[in-house]
């Protein structure tokens, strides 16, 4: 596949902390996942300490949760990673966009099979939404395979 859009620079401290899916392309893991959650904590090291929990199948499905880590593989843009769920792989984890407030942004893969569009708040705007799976169209992305998470009855996660 041609080249993917990546963010020009990714300020990590800014990026850290918590980020609601709003939209993706699922992995077999996040089918019918309500809720779901990313938090992202930078460790002295380097490294980012990921924690993903969501509900599977509404609102009040069984919460599960997954802690891959995150490793910078392009330190001048800090906007490719390597995500490890398992040891030794590291999923291509490319931060595609994110806003200069640090309240939306959306990450996928050159083999676009995968897309997260996330934001700091569940209730983000359909306008905001619509704008970048628009722009993850014109990335290559399948806009059919994009679907909306579901945010319900948030009292954990």
């Amino acid at each position: 596949m041609p080249p993917i859009r990546t963010a020009d620079s990714v300020d990590l401290d800014a990026f850290m902390g918590d980020w609601y899916v709003v939209a993706n392309i699922p992995t077999f893991l996040e089918r019918d996942a309500w809720n779901a959650l990313e938090r992202y904590e930078l460790n002295d090291d380097g490294v980012i300490e990921t924690t993903f929990t969501f509900r599977k199948g509404g609102p009040e499905g069984p919460l599960k949760t997954y802690r891959p880590k995150g490793f910078v593989k392009d330190a001048e843009s800090n906007a490719v990673w390597g995500m490890q769920f398992i040891w030794p792989i590291k999923a291509e984890y490319i931060i595609m966009f994110v806003d200069e407030a640090y309240t939306h942004t959306m990450v996928g893969r050159r083999k676009r099979d995968y897309l997260w569009i996330m934001a700091r708040d569940p209730e983000i705007d359909d306008e905001t939404v619509n704008r970048m799976i628009d722009l993850a169209v014109e990335e290559g992305y399948d806009r059919d395979k994009i679907q909306r998470v579901p945010h319900e009855g948030r009292d954990s996660p």
